[in-house]
C-alpha cells in the first residue's frame, strides 16, 4: 500500500460534475488532474502520471469507453474506471476497463474502488461522504 495521495485523471465533459466530484476527490485525499473532453484526456494522458483514470462513459467525440481503450493502449498498467450517473453502460464499453460504476452508485462506492485500485491506505483516504447516488448529487 502506498502512504502518498493517488493522482485520480478525472475526464468529464459536464463541468458541473467534473468541479463537485474533483472537489470531493482532493478532500478525500487524492490529487487529481482533470480533463472535460476525450480528446484532451488523449493529448494529456502522454504527457502525465496518473494512478488510476476515472472516465464518464458519456462524452461528445469519444466516449468513455473508447477513451478507455487508448489509454490501455498507453499505459497497460493503469486501472480505468468507468463512470455513468445516468445510463447503464454497454458490456462492449467495458472491455478495456478495471471497473465500472452505473446508476446508483453512491460516492463512497466510488471512493472505495479508487482507494482500491490505487492501492492507497484507507487512513490516508478515509473521509465518509454520504450513500447519496453520484447521478443524484449533479
Amino acid at each position: 500500500m502506498r502512504n502518498e495521495p493517488a493522482v485520480v485523471f478525472y475526464v468529464d465533459d459536464n463541468p458541473r460534475s467534473r468541479r463537485l466530484l474533483t472537489s470531493v476527490l482532493e478532500d478525500s485525499g487524492f490529487d487529481v488532474v482533470t480533463a472535460d473532453s476525450g480528446i484532451e484526456a488523449l493529448g494529456m494522458c502522454k504527457n502525465i502520471s496518473f494512478d488510476v483514470a476515472l472516465l464518464d462513459y458519456q462524452m461528445p467525440l469519444i466516449s468513455g469507453g473508447q477513451l478507455a481503450e487508448e489509454i490501455k493502449l498507453l499505459k497497460p498498467d493503469v486501472p480505468v474506471v468507468l463512470l455513468s450517473g445516468r445510463i447503464g453502460i454497454p458490456k462492449e464499453a467495458l472491455v478495456f476497463v478495471d471497473a465500472s460504476l452505473g446508476p446508483g452508485t453512491t460516492l463512497d462506492d466510488l471512493l472505495e474502488k479508487l482507494r482500491i485500485l490505487a492501492g492507497v491506505d484507507s487512513h490516508i483516504v478515509g473521509v465518509q461522504r454520504s450513500r447519496i447516488p453520484w447521478s443524484d448529487s449533479t
